[in-house]
């Protein structure tokens, strides 16, 4: 196999790292990943949005302890990026200079499309995805949603928009650790549905296959492993809309403890789930969507694929 490389991933909601290697036959494969939800996104629906004390100390944090899970595969290079709630925050600055004195790396801000488009070349790495040629691609974070339309197996059109669910949820929703009510679910995908109509982005009359990656999809499937005695590599990986709206059905009339209750529910996503769910299915809606191939396949691939093409 190649050397190996690293990819961390300072999303809004967690912080991810992925070591790869490319193996004998030029496939890209995964040596280790690791997820921490750090959340250092909180405050990001402000008009002038600034990461808190506490996001940032639990950021770096996260990044350190990232860097020792891949200390042990030597990678030769290792790569720090960041979304949508560095580079919309104020004091960005700030926090890539914390990082960079405390770990000797610099922090790279990828712009809206860069992060569209690096989560399209990442889902081309799956091979579950081989024999897609034209679908949507959709991931969904805590501070953005990036939209992908494949011809061809090549990105059509990328957007980025500022639908992310922890944004979302202090926007919309005013007790997180309440039950959702109804006002608000519909206020929010009015609100999506708006959002995507006027983002420019073209959706066929007839759709094309879609796939859906990032956690809250992700954690979609943990529940469903949970909820049916599977490991999560046991479950399918096609999601069909019905699932999604019943499953947010279940969530919405539910306190934020009840929710944590939920047998395999990740704590710390918990909060803004529901929202996650009604973001999911207004997209699923507005793009006349009837099912979600998931994969784990995104932004940190793209990136790995990226380092390695140019060793």
């Amino acid at each position: 196999m190649s050397p190996a490389v690293a990819v961390i991933d300072i999303g809004s909601n967690s912080i991810k790292v992925l070591v790869v290697a490319r193996g004998p036959a030029g496939e890209v494969r995964e040596l280790k990943s690791r997820t921490i939800d750090a959340r250092i996104s909180a405050g990001i629906s402000q008009a002038q949005p600034k990461l808190r004390a506490k996001g940032m100390a639990a950021g770096l944090a996260a990044i350190k302890e990232l860097l020792t899970v891949a200390a042990p595969f030597s990678p030769v290079k290792t790569m720090l990026v960041a979304t949508s709630a560095v580079r919309d925050a104020g004091n960005g600055a700030e926090f890539r200079q914390r990082v960079k004195t405390a770990t000797g790396h610099e922090i790279r801000i990828l712009t809206g499309d860069e992060e569209a488009n690096l989560i399209g070349r990442g889902l081309l790495c799956d091979p579950a995805l081989a024999g897609l040629q034209n679908f949507y691609a959709f991931d969904l974070g805590g501070g953005s949603l990036e939209c992908l339309l494949f011809h061809d197996r090549r990105i059509h059109q990328a957007a980025s928009l500022p639908l992310g669910c922890v944004r979302l949820t202090e926007r919309f929703i005013r007790d997180a650790a309440a039950p959702l009510m109804a006002v608000e679910s519909t206020a929010l995908a009015l609100h999506v549905r708006d959002a995507l109509k006027r983002s420019g982005f073209i959706f066929p009359v007839i759709a094309p296959a879609a796939v859906f990656a990032g956690g809250s999809m992700t954690t979609v499937r943990i529940l469903q492993a949970a909820q049916q005695g599977l490991k999560f590599e046991e479950t399918t990986a096609i999601i069909p809309l019905i699932a999604l709206a019943g499953l947010l059905n279940e969530l919405a009339p539910l306190t934020l403890e009840q929710r944590k209750s939920i047998p395999g529910m990740p704590l710390a996503r918990a909060d803004v789930f529901p929202v996650a769910l009604i973001t999911m299915v207004a997209v699923a809606d507005y793009a006349r969507i009837k099912r979600f191939h998931h994969s784990l396949h995104n932004l940190r691939w793209g990136l790995a694929e990226e380092i390695l093409e140019n060793l």
